[in-house]
């Protein structure tokens, strides 16, 4: 992922993240725009794009529509990936719900290190390709969640994880 980007408030990441989503949306964004998907009010919105600014983030200008710098894009994309990553971890890896994944990913995304998140990455990775891991070794999780036993005796679940693994 990046590795030029502007370290900012959880706040100010609100404000770049919306921001590169109007834009991808309608080419610019708009205070009212901005103000509008944070639900926060018009003064709140004209403070965090002054504070953009002045950290070469944004271009803006009253009444004038907003765009984001090179750094600022970055930036917004690196906010962006660490919040689909853990969503993606909530998701498939903890078998939380979709909605409840994404409230925990907009707060959490703020405060993790980029190297726990691409650990995140790698783990989901990992049990993808590992034999005792896959798709049903997740599954499995999703059930144990849901029911607080497994599925399958482990005993049986583990044998046949190694009849599969010594026939490879």
């Amino acid at each position: 992922m990046p590795t030029q980007t502007v370290p900012l408030s959880a706040s100010l990441e609100d404000y770049i993240e919306a921001i590169y989503h109007i834009i991808t949306k309608k080419q610019v964004a708009r205070s009212k725009d901005i103000a509008t998907r944070l639900s926060v009010s018009r003064a709140s919105v004209t403070e965090a794009l002054r504070t953009l600014s002045k950290k070469k983030l944004i271009h803006y200008a009253p009444y004038e529509p907003i765009t984001l710098t090179t750094v600022g894009k970055k930036t917004a994309e690196d906010v962006i990936f660490r919040h689909d990553a853990l969503k993606r971890f909530f998701t498939e890896v903890l078998a939380i719900d979709p909605k409840t994944a994404e409230e925990g990913a907009c707060k959490v995304e703020h405060a993790a290190p980029p190297e726990v998140i691409e650990r995140m990455i790698s783990f989901i990775n990992f049990l993808q390709v590992c034999p005792r891991g896959g798709d049903d070794l997740l599954e499995g999780f999703a059930d144990y969640c849901k029911r607080g036993t497994t599925r399958n005796n482990c005993n049986e679940c583990v044998s046949s994880c190694n009849l599969q693994t010594n026939k490879e």
